[in-house]
This record gives C-alpha cells, sequence and structure tokens, in this order.
C-alpha cells in the first residue's frame, strides 16, 4: 500500500528536488506558502490533521542566516515553533517526521568532522533557531529523522551559491572569496534521494540524528574556483579572470559563521548510502542547470 507523504516547503531548493523524487515512493501532497503559513500555528495544525499523512518532510525553514540576526521573532517561529508544532501533530497521528537541519547547530571551532554527538554551539540565531527545533522534534515525536546537511546548492530555487557565483562571474572580471570557512558542499537533489531512501526503508529503530553531505571538504574560495573551472568547460557566459580569497575579517556580516563545519557522515550509510563527491555533483548539477536555461 502507498504511504502518504505531506511534504511541507515544496518550493524550496530541495522541496523542489524531493517533488520530482517522492511520487515513485508514495502520495505526495506538497504544501508552501500562501497555502501554509509556518507563522500561523492552527494552519499548520489544521492542514496535517485534515491531510493525515503517515511522513510528514519539512523541508520548510527561514534560511536568510544574516537577516535572522535582526529577525530573532520571527526566526524563532519558523524554525523553532513550527518544528514543534508538526512534531506535535506527527506523534499524534503515529506518523514519522523527517526534518532538515544545519551545520550551523556546531560553532566551528573543531578540526575533524562533526558527529551527530558531538556537542553543538550554535554562532548566530539561525544556528541556535535551528538547533532549537531540532530539540522540540527531539522530545515530542517519538519516530523522527533529523538529517542535518550543509553548503546546499540546486538547480532551483531563487539564490544559492553556484547561481550567485555564475551571475558574478558574468558581470565582473575580479571576484573576491572567503577562503577561511571550510565545509561540504552539498547538492540539493542527493539530498532529496537520501530522504527517498530513508522513506524506503522507514522503521522506529532507525528513528535520530543523521549528517548527510557530499564528500570533499572545500572552503568557500575553493568552491568558487571549482564552479568556474567546470562553467567555463560547459560554455557558460563568464567574464571572470581573478578569484581573490579572503579571509572572513575581510568580509564582515551581521552572522557569525562556523570556520569548520565539515560533517561526519558515516552514521547514514546504515541506510547503505555513501555520499559522492561534492566536485562531481556540482558538474552534473551544472549541466542539468545548462540544458534548463536552454529549454
Amino acid at each position: 500500500m502507498s504511504k502518504s507523504i505531506l511534504l511541507i516547503g515544496s518550493n524550496g531548493q530541495i522541496g523542489q528536488e524531493l517533488q520530482q523524487i517522492l511520487p515513485f515512493y508514495g502520495n505526495i501532497i506538497s504544501v508552501a506558502r500562501p497555502t501554509v503559513d509556518l507563522t500561523q500555528p492552527d494552519t499548520l495544525r489544521s492542514i496535517i490533521s485534515s491531510k493525515q499523512p503517515q511522513i510528514i518532510i519539512n523541508a520548510a525553514a527561514y534560511t536568510a542566516v544574516d537577516k535572522a540576526e535582526s529577525e530573532p521573532e520571527l526566526a524563532t517561529t519558523i524554525n523553532a515553533i513550527a518544528p514543534l508544532i508538526i512534531a506535535q501533530e506527527s506523534q499524534k497521528l503515529a506518523a514519522c517526521l523527517i526534518h532538515l537541519s544545519t551545520d550551523y547547530v556546531f560553532d566551528g571551532n573543531g578540526c575533524s568532522p562533526y558527529q551527530e554527538t558531538d556537542a553543538t554551539n550554535p554562532l548566530s540565531v539561525y544556528g541556535k533557531t535551528k538547533l532549537a527545533g531540532e530539540e522540540a522534534i527531539r522530545e515530542t515525536c517519538a519516530h523522527h529523522l533529523i538529517l542535518r546537511t550543509a553548503w546546499v546548492y540546486g538547480t532551483f530555487g531563487k539564490s544559492n551559491f553556484v547561481k550567485t557565483m555564475l551571475r558574478l562571474g558574468a558581470e565582473r572580471q575580479e571576484i573576491r572569496v572567503v577562503a577561511d570557512q571550510i565545509g561540504s558542499p552539498t547538492w540539493a537533489k542527493d539530498i532529496a534521494a537520501v530522504i527517498a531512501q530513508m522513506i524506503s526503508q522507514l522503521t522506529p529503530e532507525i528513528s535520530g540524528t543523521y549528517h548527510y553531505t557530499n564528500s570533499g571538504v572545500a572552503s568557500w574560495y575553493d568552491f568558487a574556483v571549482a564552479i568556474f573551472e567546470e562553467a567555463q568547460e560547459l560554455g557558460f557566459p563568464l567574464k571572470v579572470e581573478r578569484i581573490i580569497p579572503i579571509t572572513t575579517a575581510e568580509y564582515p556580516t551581521s552572522a557569525r559563521r562556523p570556520a569548520y563545519s565539515v560533517l561526519a557522515c558515516e552514521k547514514i550509510s546504515v541506510i547503505g548510502t555513501y555520499p559522492p563527491h561534492w566536485r562531481q555533483r556540482l558538474r552534473q548539477m551544472l549541466k542539468d542547470f545548462k540544458i534548463g536555461h536552454r529549454a
């Protein structure tokens, strides 16, 4: 019998990838703003209660990391209170809740990949609100999967680092990029695929927190260099001639970001997932993106 899956946040870059793949795994009900507003608890409760799903995927979040510093109440409502409500409703229905979280729950002071069990210490309002959402789910919903990921980009969505670099690379000859923050660039399509894989193997025994990113590490500078190398090979229109590495201090932002936020992804191999390398997936994303632009 086909599972009933409620996807909240279907218009984001991961949500749109999930819309492509989830119909193979169940009956998908996709909701996003304005149909569901995470700042309105009653509408959230009524949608979940009326749809009676067996699986709920929360792919919605407040992700404007710097803006969150001046909008802490809104970020808290969307990233902490809404997940609590979704968890409460999931528990009532005995549904499984799959929730996306972030590497920004860590402070980045480490120098080896963060395990799921490592102490959290977010530096920003965004990171703090995402951690509060995780904690609410753990305390409220027995059958849950929290999937932390990082440095997400994709073909869908208005803006991400790859799209920003392609736009700037077409406009400018010189681009300055931070070189002292280290992480793992991750394609949204791979995150959607691993969520689908989880759905195919759902049992209460695999409940818990997991890390998933593409393998390999890079600085934002390394990532930018790779984007332009791959894009040039694929014939994207580029003016850029120089990419200048700079420090975080030279590019001040409202929110503090972890200097090292590589996630250890061994635990997720329990469901048979072995993340492909970020550079290989970047190349494939750019190919898909270029085809999409021609269509």
